[in-house]
């Protein structure tokens, strides 16, 4: 039985047509396709050589728990061809290692998960038992007294455990993407349903259809790599909006995507949807990168309303990370003797100062270094006393960056109190937000979540903060 209508498939060729079509960007010399296609290659390299060895060798009692965990970490650090470094994986992997009582009694459990299953009911089955072990982990955690943002999150089991099933079978055991879900939202293709097991069964059918139909339509065998990429590639794709009466008239635009905006780019498909909103992402938030680089438009209508494009920039930062759930106050107000503002995760025991720049050709932190630093050592002085924390981290949003910035960053860690420097781009802020709201439970503000982000100092993209989320 089809589970998806004729208009979902008509719909998903066209986008699969766009996508094969599609041409370079960002000064590469191939296709986003001819670029998939090596990652490909890369991938199943990567699965014959080092992870299926490795997995098998761990399901036989020739790896323990700890060494598994390591090496896969490694592995993944030297070719990160699955986004498994991110919240969902290699995270979650190393939350349930530091949460569970008995490591001999996770290591059979996890043998026993991630072994290949035969069919989609033995999966489900194996599936359930996983998620029971790993809520009695968190149970467990939090009689002891500690936090449960220090334990692995339940929902990110469908992605861990199918990752691994890839690897024994990646031609039949599609991973459970969180871009992938998304997008199928998104198209109206299909939709979780609240069960995980379940939803994860349903997704991989969708999956297999999708690679059917479309292999039919197209004349050639695709795999379910491909569709993933599909998706991938849709949720990135250039464009923007300008209304245009009751119909939409959208345009492409260098730096702007489809997730940024939840927009769907078809023209009839669209006619058909366009009242009936499908983006998770406020308009508060989803004009930042507009306002970070503003055009004509734009600085127009913030003439209109008297307020400056650097005024409203802050303000829309200062409700965006609101919106993501910190305990926010608004400082600058053009001052320069004070940062932009401050958002504080109080369970997690640590703050952002944070300050917002509008640049249309991007933004030199070099200029404002001494500013920087002694505005830093102020505000992490008075934050401190007022709250206890572990970390502040100081990040900078604007629409891109340039020059050599890592002596300034350098600079700023040694000179000052912050534990790392983040240049945010303001898309990724977008969809960060985005991320938060798909998922509120799954995506926290501590270290399994939003504070995994700032971990590391240097640029911050809307393609890091995707991966991370997966």
């Amino acid at each position: 039985m089809n589970l998806l209508n004729d208009q979902v498939v008509s719909r998903a060729e066209e986008i699969f047509q766009q996508y094969l079509s599609a041409e370079p960007q960002n000064d590469n010399a191939i296709t986003p396709a001819e670029e998939d296609e090596q990652l490909d290659k890369n991938r199943l390299k990567s699965i014959e050589e080092q992870l299926l060895p490795l997995v098998i060798s761990f399901i036989e009692d020739k790896e323990n728990l700890s060494d598994f965990k390591t090496q896969i970490d490694s592995i993944n650090k030297r070719g990160n061809h699955w986004g498994f470094k991110g919240i969902k994986g290699q995270m979650f992997f190393n939350l349930l290692f530091n949460s569970v009582e008995n490591l001999d009694e996770c290591a059979q459990e996890m043998k026993a998960a991630i072994h290949l299953p035969e069919n989609e009911q033995i999966a489900s089955s194996r599936m359930r038992t996983f998620i029971s072990f790993v809520t009695r982990v968190r149970e467990e955690w939090k009689e002891a007294g500690k936090r449960l943002s220090q334990a692995p999150v339940i929902s990110s089991i469908p992605f861990f455990l199918s990752y691994f099933w890839m690897i024994q079978n990646w031609q039949n055991w599609p991973v459970y993407y969180t871009n992938s879900v998304n997008t199928l939202e998104d198209l109206h293709f299909w939709g979780p349903a609240g069960d995980l097991v379940s939803d994860y069964i349903s997704f991989k059918n969708v999956m297999e259809e999708l690679r059917g139909r479309l292999s039919s339509s197209i004349g050639r065998k695709i795999s379910l790599l491909d569709v993933e990429h599909m998706f991938w590639w849709f949720g990135e794709k250039p464009v923007i909006t300008t209304a245009k009466g009751r119909g939409q008239e959208r345009r492409e635009v260098e730096g702007e995507t489809a997730r940024d905006f939840g927009l769907d780019i078809s023209t009839e498909f669209t006619k058909t949807m366009e009242m009936i909103p499908d983006s998770f992402v406020p308009p508060v938030v989803s004009i930042l990168p507009r306002l970070a680089s503003p055009d004509v438009r734009i600085k127009e209508a913030a003439e209109s309303t008297g307020v400056s494009i650097e005024r409203a920039f802050e303000k829309n930062v200062h409700a965006t990370f609101t919106i993501l759930g910190y305990e926010c106050k608004l400082l600058g107000q053009g001052s320069g003797r004070n940062p932009d503002g401050e958002a504080i995760a109080h369970d997690e025991s640590y703050a952002i100062i944070w300050d917002a720049k509008v640049r249309e050709k991007g933004y030199s932190i070099g200029t404002d270094d001494r500013t920087i630093r002694e505005y830093i050592t102020i505000r992490s002085r008075e934050i401190k006393k007022r709250c206890h924390l572990r970390n502040i981290y100081y990040i900078i949003i604007s629409s891109s960056f340039t020059d050599d910035f890592e002596d300034t960053i350098h600079s700023i860690k040694m000179e000052t109190d912050v534990s790392e420097v983040c240049l945010m781009e303001a898309k990724a802020l977008v969809v960060m937000v985005d991320q938060k709201l798909r998922d509120p439970i799954g995506i926290t503000l501590g270290q399994d979540g939003l504070q995994r982000l700032y971990l590391t100092s240097g640029i911050l993209t809307a393609e890091i903060v995707r991966r991370q989320m997966m």
